[in-house]
């Protein structure tokens, strides 16, 4: 009866150890895919801001542009 028992109780214990495992790697590859997730939102703010870089120099060199052909860029 006793090695019955024994017998249970490896096998929890081998159980136990597989869910611990399993867990482990679970959390590894979750923070992985949160570190990639935070890489690609931190790429796109990078690129947004670099394009709203460029529109506003577009448009002010068109504002300049605008106010040259009319004369009223003021040049003193």
């Amino acid at each position: 009866m006793a090695d019955n028992s024994q017998k249970m109780a490896e096998g929890t214990q081998k159980l136990a150890d597989s869910a611990g495992q399993a867990e482990g790697q679970a959390q590894g590859k979750a923070s992985s895919m949160m570190d990639k997730a935070s890489n690609a939102a931190q790429s796109a703010k990078d690129s947004m801001n670099e394009a709203g870089e460029q529109v506003k120099v577009k448009a002010q060199d068109a504002a300049n542009a605008v106010k040259n052909a009319t004369g009223m860029n003021k040049t003193s």
